[in-house]
């Protein structure tokens, strides 16, 4: 599915409230598995029951190096550095996932609003929110992430860390 489709089916689920937007096959050549046993309990409430952290008060959301950001409940790799921006809302936030397959959403009415929530596909755990306000020439679209929803690796470390097929990510 190319981007054009993608962002079309992003607006018919943001205006329409239908549920569309969703990718929930998991293709990756690693097996991941939820566990959450090693997290905090304010981790587990954000991931668990969709909490949000406070915005400019959050681990990643000024991290300027390079690397991937993965679940930090099943490892699955979810986003890379070169698709994170500065949204300028105190949230860390891409422009994209690093593989299609690895995020689904769905609508969130809470709070009083029609929003659209991001899960993982592997540990369906709450990650943030997409909205259609991110860079015009990189999509626009605005992955807006909970930094406690995720762990970085650095790219000096992706090969330690299991994830050596991302190094070509960050090679010049």
């Amino acid at each position: 599915m190319n981007i054009l489709h993608k962002k079309i089916k992003f607006v018919i689920a943001l205006f329409l409230n239908f549920n569309t937007y969703q990718v929930m096959a998991d293709n990756s050549p690693k097996k991941y598995k939820k566990d959450t046993t090693n997290l905090s309990q304010f981790q587990r409430y954000v991931i668990e029951e969709g909490g949000t952290e406070p915005a400019f008060d959050n681990i990643y959301w000024d991290n300027k190096k390079e690397g991937i950001y993965v679940d930090a409940a099943s490892n699955q790799p979810l986003f890379s550095s070169n698709d994170k921006f500065d949204s300028k809302t105190g949230w860390p936030s891409f422009t994209k996932p690093i593989e299609d397959n690895v995020v689904y959403t769905k609508n969130d009415y809470s709070h009083g609003m029609n929003r659209v929530e991001v899960r993982s596909n592997v540990a369906d755990s709450h990650l943030g929110h997409l909205f259609n306000d991110g860079p015009r020439e990189r999509g626009g679209l605005r992955y807006c992430i909970n930094s406690a929803s995720l762990r970085f690796i650095e790219k000096d470390s992706l090969e330690k860390e299991g994830y050596k097929e991302y190094e070509k990510l960050f090679k010049k």
